[in-house]
């Protein structure tokens, strides 16, 4: 039998259901269809998507509020940070936040002045309000950065006083929440933002500060340097000088032959050395005096001599003692200043300086001895390790006046050194535990489609198909009147041929079998078929143009 004859018994035996029967087991295929699919569909996919990731405590709770009072599913994810809603309500759930003005961070900038009105508003409310807003789009920009998670900016713009003469300078706090925590590469990166857009804030005076309490940057860091950024400066260091004696070694020995362990200590301290040297062999004249004086006097003493002619009148007496004296000075200065020439050195050392260097280098031994050759010994291996460590030397910048220390070691290594074997695929036992998610839901929805055809499907097609009691006796004893065979409710033949022996096993035949078949022909004569055969011969013109009419509608259609 070809495909298309099977085909065209199903579709017999398909509208030989009846209406009724097609209707009620299309009706129980789509609830089956429709109770597996949503079944597969609510089972399988995830069960909430993100609404908001990176909130605040604050928008947080606001923002679950909202969603609680319109019933909208919601659940807070494990770092408190991100709110999670069911699928196919995020968009309604964004309408309804974006409507009340949510999220809605604390660190707020200059719209804070949107929602200011012009009346009742003293200078003092709009001061604070300016260093709200600057605070707040301060803070904006350093959450922008590579590694802050979250930032907070506290500002102080002191008031002018008319009669002061020295003003307060603005000062500025800085609190950063970094990802990883240690990381402090952009404290400095963040000072000089928040002075430069703050009118008058030297870098100086902006604090930086983690959300684990430690200070990252505070003062004057030329002079002082934190914890933090000296732990950083060795790190650095010795990074450098790890790499160095690495590229060194790595085509001596070979990648995977050898490890490099360094550690640097530094000296961070600000040096300032003033020196000033005299040169008494280089002078210069740097004034010149010179003073001449000459003094010449003479003196002369007339004295008369004592007599009594000197009481009597009109008497002269006669001096014959006259003393004279004559005396002459020079004096002759001549001053000369000589500039001795001087010279003022000042060093300041404002960078770091290296205390020691230690260096450990393992060596895999039998990259060693396959150097060596057959032929070498233990003395071949030492001078190899001599000669590593005059490498190691040149390459860290080894010193012995420093202190420096470098040793180096020949041991085996696990595996010989060799890279490590690839990785296993998973076995078959560790991908069904990978994916038993998945196999629960694909084992639920088929359970449930399974429970759904066993109760629910094949008891409706039983009673559907089911042919009553009363309707098989009449069939019965129809077959067994006409010799024909048809199947029961089982399967098997009800009837068949006389003297088959089927017609036997249907049991006796009732009475009344002679008005069931009367009846029986009664509706075979009314069947639609018999009644066209009726109609055709009453009148074949009529029934031709019947047909034609039915074939019109059919092309149209």
């Amino acid at each position: 039998m070809s495909g298309l004859q099977h085909a065209e018994r199903l579709w017999n035996n398909i509208l030989a259901l009846g209406g009724r029967r097609i209707a009620a087991l299309g009706l129980i295929g789509l609830v089956v269809f429709l109770s597996v699919g949503l079944g597969a569909y609510y089972l399988s996919r995830p069960a909430q998507e993100p609404l908001y990731t990176g909130l605040s405590r604050e928008d947080v709770g606001r923002i679950g509020g909202v969603l609680k009072d319109a019933n909208i599913p919601f659940d807070v994810a494990a770092d408190g940070a991100s709110v999670l809603v069911a699928y196919g309500h995020t968009a309604q759930a964004r309408m309804l936040l974006a409507e009340k003005g949510l999220p809605q961070s604390s660190k707020s900038g200059y719209e804070l002045f949107n929602d200011l009105g012009s009346l009742g508003m003293t200078s003092f409310m709009q001061e604070v309000t300016r260093v709200r807003a600057l605070e707040g789009e301060i803070a904006r920009t350093i959450q922008g950065m590579k590694g802050v998670r979250a930032a907070r900016v506290h500002i102080v713009l002191p008031d002018r006083g008319s009669f002061r003469r020295d003003q307060q300078p603005p000062s500025a706090s800085v609190v950063v929440r970094t990802e990883p925590a240690d990381d402090v590469s952009g404290a400095q990166a963040i000072r000089q933002l928040v002075a430069s857009a703050v009118p008058g804030m030297r870098p100086d005076r902006v604090t930086v500060i983690g959300t684990d309490g430690a200070l990252i940057l505070s003062g004057d860091e030329t002079s002082t340097a934190t914890t933090g950024k000296m732990a950083s400066l060795e790190k650095t260091v010795s990074r450098e000088v790890q790499e160095n004696i690495r590229r060194t070694l790595t085509p001596y020995l070979g990648i995977g032959n050898f490890e490099v362990s360094v550690a640097a200590r530094l000296n961070t301290d600000k040096t300032s050395v003033n020196e000033t040297i005299y040169n008494p062999d280089q002078r210069v004249e740097r004034s010149t005096r010179a003073v001449r004086e000459t003094e010449n006097a003479q003196n002369r003493n007339s004295q008369r001599p004592t007599s009594a002619q000197q009481n009597l009148p009109d008497q002269r007496t006669r001096s014959d003692g006259n003393d004279t004296s004559s005396n002459e000075t020079q004096k002759r200065e001549d001053l000369t200043n000589y500039e001795i020439s001087t010279k003022t050195i000042q060093t300041v050392s404002d960078g770091y300086a290296i205390k020691q260097i230690s260096v450990a280098v393992l060596v895999n031994r039998s990259r060693l001895a396959a150097l060596a050759g057959p032929q070498g010994g233990k003395e071949s291996i030492d001078a190899q390790i001599a000669e590593i460590e005059q490498l190691i030397g040149s390459a860290a910048g080894f010193s012995k006046e420093r202190g420096d220390n470098v040793k180096v070691a020949a041991v085996g290594f696990v595996n010989d050194g060799q890279p490590l074997e690839p990785v296993a695929p998973l076995s078959l036992q560790d991908v069904l535990l990978r994916q038993s998610a998945t196999l629960i839901n694909a084992a639920t929805i088929l359970l449930v489609a399974g429970l759904l055809i066993w109760f629910g499907l094949r008891p409706a097609m039983r009673a559907i198909l089911a042919i009553p009691a009363a309707e098989q006796e009449q069939v019965a004893a129809l077959a067994a009147a006409s010799g024909a065979s048809l199947p029961g409710p089982d399967g098997a033949a009800l009837a068949g041929p006389p003297g088959s022996g089927l017609a036997e096993l249907a049991g006796p035949v009732p009475t009344n079998v002679a008005g069931m078949i009367e009846d029986l022909a009664d509706k075979m004569a009314r069947s639609p078929q018999k009644r066209l055969e009726q109609m055709i011969e009453a009148d074949e013109e009529q029934a031709a143009q019947i047909l034609k009419r039915w074939l019109m509608r059919e092309e149209v259609a």
